[in-house]
């Protein structure tokens, strides 16, 4: 939980991070700020879970989620006491969320095998319900605790990591024994290497990709993205045919010729790229427009759009422990298929939602995504889990977070670019107009109406209204008192940006809507029947009879 709480946590709160170091976010280099912030904790714990849990499977799942809790302690205490302002401090802060994402890595990678370690077959989807809600409760939690703390003062979205961070770590190092099958093995570096650069590159590509570049929306055609895009894909290639090859591969691809584990991992990185698309375009919507159009000042939507977030983190925690519970009595597939269907019917009922709706209607949708939410993640990781041998589990989970992780970063890149796109198409003629009515010059309005439209998402992102200084002082003092009050009040942008920010939603939304279908198809994938009889818990859980218990010889996932 603490790892993922300190992902979202940042996510609400940036509004008051940038007010705090004094960073101007509608300054065309702060972007690049912006999205690193945002970015940079899950590029590396999507790049380094995999290593971590191999390092795991190698030296000890607790030894290496002991140093997780104690690095991830350290670096909080080092965050809050950033001394910098401007660019500086942004640079501060984002050093620091990568030095912490190797500890969040190291908790995230081992957490699910230590679990499964410790569980019989027959208990192990209650047990992992209750790490995976927790988990991915955290990134619903954040949202409600960042927007509460950022009221306060900004620094304590960090301080309250420490406290936290210092009991897990002494009651860790106390309490915390290995139990699972250890075999020395040595460290596939060339895999680490390819894995690794390859991953970032392709990543980082990504989100270099959603900025501005060379007067184009967005920055597709750059020669560093698309080097980044097919450099990336190619040291993945390479990585693929280097872990074919190795004896002793960091992320053993042979566990994917399990249906069950193969088809487990894409719903998990199909339901990631979903959830944390719909994560970005819920605060959006609520910071930039929603909540100004309903009386809020700008100062105070952080923290409401948490509040009004509730019943998403509510639907989640209520369906969670009770999916992995049941899931070991019933069977997995039904309740992991049956939680993507239900989040792809909660985004067709956001999909025809008006952007100025009925606040009843939009809790009961988003209880729903989160209801569905919840009833996909514990089953789907006893799935994943339950399908590989006992020494190969840490491997196994951090390829599990690798792709949720993964997921989560892609969704920045897939959902932006969609949602910049949309926008391009009607905001400029919206802004244009809209000004000009207002009194603005012609001239003046048009050149606002032909800034990117990233730099507007990003305002609305942040719950900001950048029309004063867009015109800047000039332009309004030349204007009548009254229509320059309307164009620097809390109507007028949101309402300006509602029906373009509407365009994009539907577009984003039905890529949302695929996403979960084809996932909720992936999770039905069943394993190759082989002898012996169903599983405990009515074999479902994995492909192998016996997967996760030690044979007579001390094998592991063989009968």
């Amino acid at each position: 939980m603490i790892a993922t709480v300190n992902a979202s946590i940042v996510l609400i709160s940036l509004p008051a991070i940038f007010n705090g170091i004094g960073l101007d976010p509608l300054q065309p280099g702060n972007v690049g700020y912006l999205l690193w912030m945002l970015m940079g904790y899950l590029l590396v714990t999507a790049v380094l879970v995999v290593t971590l849990g191999r390092l795991g499977d190698i030296h000890g799942r607790v030894r290496i989620y002991n140093a997780g809790f104690l690095i991830f302690t350290v670096t909080s205490v080092a965050l809050s006491l950033d001394p910098l302002h401007g660019g500086p401090g942004a640079l501060w802060l984002i050093g620091w969320r990568v030095v912490q994402a190797v500890g969040g890595s190291m908790l995230m990678a081992n957490s699910a095998a230590i679990i499964t370690d410790a569980f019989p077959a027959d208990r192990r989807g209650t047990a992992l319900g209750v790490n995976v809600v927790a988990g991915i409760a955290g990134s619903f939690i954040g949202l409600v605790l960042g927007g509460l703390l950022a009221e306060w003062n900004w620094r304590s979205i960090f301080w309250v990591n420490v406290p936290i961070g210092v009991l897990g770590t002494v009651w860790a190092y106390r309490s915390l024994r290995d139990t699972g099958v250890r075999r020395p093995a040595r460290i596939d570096w060339w895999g680490n290497l390819t894995f690794a650069v390859g991953l970032t590159a392709l990543l980082a590509a990504i989100t270099y990709g959603i900025q501005p570049y060379g007067g184009h929306t967005m920055g597709w055609t750059s020669p560093w993205v698309l080097g980044g895009l097919t450099g990336g894909a190619a040291l993945l290639v390479a990585f693929c045919l280097i872990e074919s090859r190795v004896a002793e591969p960091m992320f053993p691809l042979a566990l994917f010729r399990d249906p069950v584990f193969a088809g487990g991992n894409a719903a998990t990185l199909l339901g990631s790229i979903a959830r944390g698309g719909l994560q970005f375009m819920l605060i959006i919507w609520l910071q930039g427009i929603w909540l100004p159009l309903h009386g809020y000042d700008y100062a105070d939507t952080p923290l409401w759009a948490g509040i009004y977030l509730v019943p998403l983190t509510f639907g989640f925690l209520a369906a969670g422990p009770v999916s992995g519970y049941l899931s070991d009595r019933a069977g997995a597939r039904l309740f992991a298929s049956g939680g993507l269907v239900a989040m792809a019917v909660s985004f067709a009922g956001l999909l025809v939602l008006p952007t100025d709706f009925g606040y009843p209607w939009f809790a009961c949708l988003v209880f729903l995504n989160g209801l569905g939410g919840g009833l996909f993640a514990a089953p789907n990781t006893s799935l994943i889990m339950s399908s590989v041998p006992a020494e190969a589990r840490g491997a196994a989970s951090g390829m599990r977070a690798t792709f949720q992780n993964a997921g989560m970063v892609l969704s920045i890149g897939v959902f932006f670019s969609l949602m910049v796109a949309g926008l391009a198409g009607s905001l400029p003629h919206t802004l244009s107009s809209g000004l000009t009515a207002q009194g603005v010059p012609a001239g003046d309005a048009q050149t606002i109406a032909s800034l990117p439209p990233v730099g507007t998402l990003f305002a609305a992102f942040l719950g900001y209204n950048p029309i004063r200084q867009l015109l800047g002082p000039h332009v309004l003092g030349q204007l009548p008192e009254a229509n320059a009050h309307t164009l620097t009040g809390r109507q007028f942008f949101p309402q300006l940006i509602s029906g373009p920010f509407h365009d994009g939603l539907v577009v984003v939304f039905w890529l949302a809507i695929a996403m979960s279908l084809v996932a909720a198809a992936a999770s039905l994938v069943r394993g190759r029947t082989r002898p012996g009889g169903p599983r405990p818990g009515g074999g479902e859980a994995g492909g192998r009879p016996g997967a996760g218990r030690r044979g007579p010889a001390g094998g592991a996932g063989r009968s």
